[in-house]
């Protein structure tokens, strides 16, 4: 009986425990399905309405300002731009549905429109609008030229689409750059409908300006990714780092890295204290790591140091665009790394062959998994050919060899009319005995 019990209680444990683990695997499925470039859900969305399409649209247009193409990786960062300013985040809202709806109408590639590619340049202009405007929040009139700059990104990005199409770069935020410097320097900070406030140049110091808070440094770090969204709080940022771990932990992993590197860039530099404690010396040293950490070219130890290399250039070069264009009150934006990971991926040489097409780029993870199937692929084919090459080896010598054989014998045939030297000797050798 005992004996009965002890069983009983065995396989229930068992049972138990299986449940447990087919629990913990669907967690772990439904985990993955919402990780990544989720192009399932552009499948099943197919035969939606078009207001749904809209918002997967819309959303996947918020993560590519971060260069993720997640839908929920945007969802989770428009909910922190609410939670830091909801006047951001309406201006954001209003200003990727403008550039989106847009570039419907005027019959854009789907591809391009679904993945989010218009809608990420209208969604930085209408931030910025908002970030350097000083009429302050809730100031209704804003929104008629957040709506016009957001819907004229989706022009630069057609025409410059077919320019650098021929040499297989991408737009990314060259409209947003060039339109945001086009509306400031139209305004003007005295402007009396639309007036904003004057950047100042990174490299204005205060009294005792080498002087710094350790600790306030090491939060301007995960503040600079939230910079990339005009963010200075720290709990929508960390909320935003989130985001980009839900879409891809390595993309996420080199936007802290390259954040710390344009950091330690603007120590080097000795930057107002303001840029190194708000992140702003540290959000487009994150972009240029993340562009070339395993986005744009597949991750290796080389493309890491590559990374971390255009991190450096990206965090110095802003310095300068910063110290330049805030002569006249304008902002670097995000110019420094924009045409930093344009320069990289022109670039020749060994580390080109890591290039990944425009085309096919997806999560980091994903381009990383592509590239070892294509080189393990390639190996089992050359081993493949190699090996029947081995085989076919024995079976070609014993045909040259039999070619040869046969060779011999048809030359010791004699040919008709032709005299045997050999045996003539010899019969005329044995005459003489």
């Amino acid at each position: 009986m005992a004996l009965v019990m002890r069983m009983q209680t065995k396989t229930v444990g068992e049972e138990a425990s299986r449940r447990r683990a087919s629990l913990s695997r669907r967690v772990l499925d439904i985990l993955l399905l919402c990780t990544g470039d989720m192009e399932h859900l552009d499948e099943n969305m197919k035969e939606r309405s078009f207001v749904l399409q809209l918002a997967v649209w819309g959303l996947r247009g918020v993560a590519r300002v971060i260069l993720a193409n997640n839908p929920l990786s945007g969802a989770l960062i428009l909910a922190a731009l609410y939670w830091a300013s909801p006047w951001q985040g309406l201006l954001g809202t209003l200003g990727i549905l403008a550039s989106t709806l847009t570039a419907v109408i005027m019959g854009q590639d789907r591809t391009e429109v679904s993945g989010g590619l218009h809608g990420c340049n209208g969604m930085l202009v209408s931030l910025l609008m908002g970030v350097f405007s000083s009429a302050g929040d809730w100031y209704w009139w804003l929104l008629l030229p957040v709506c016009l700059c957001s819907a004229t990104c989706v022009f630069l990005y057609s025409g410059l689409t077919s320019l650098l199409v021929h040499w297989d770069l991408p737009v990314a935020v060259f409209p947003f750059n060039i339109i945001i410097i086009l509306y400031l320097l139209c305004t003007g900070p005295n402007n009396p409908y639309f007036p904003h406030h004057s950047a100042v140049p990174p490299g204005v110091l205060e009294p005792n300006g080498t002087k710094v808070i350790v600790v306030a440094v090491i939060s301007g770090i995960p503040l600079g990714v939230g910079q990339i969204f005009a963010c200075d709080a720290m709990g929508p940022s960390l909320l935003i780092l989130g985001a980009v771990v839900l879409y891809s932990p390595l993309l996420a992993a080199h936007a802290l890295l390259g954040s710390a590197v344009g950091t330690l860039a603007g120590l080097s530099m000795a930057v107002s204290h303001d840029f190194l404690y708000s992140g702003l010396s540290g959000f487009n040293g994150a972009l240029g790591c993340m562009a070339v950490g395993g986005l744009f070219f597949t991750f290796s130890w080389r493309t890491h140091v590559f990374a971390v290399a255009s991190a450096f250039l990206s965090a110095y070069a802003d310095i300068a665009l910063g110290n330049l264009l805030g002569t006249v009150g304008l902002p670097a934006c995000s110019w420094a790394a924009t045409l930093t990971a344009t320069l990289m991926l022109l670039l020749t040489g060994s580390l080109a062959a890591y290039s990944i097409p425009i085309d096919q780029v997806k999560a980091p993870e994903h381009n990383l998994y592509s590239r070892r199937r294509q080189w393990i692929a390639r190996n089992t084919l050359e081993r493949d050919s190699t090996v029947v090459e081995c085989e076919n080896a024995p079976t070609q010598a014993n045909l040259n060899l039999t070619s040869l054989y046969s060779l011999g014998k048809n030359n010791n045939k004699p040919v008709k009319g032709e005299r045997k030297p050999l045996l003539i000797r010899h019969e005329i050798n044995k005459s003489d005995h």
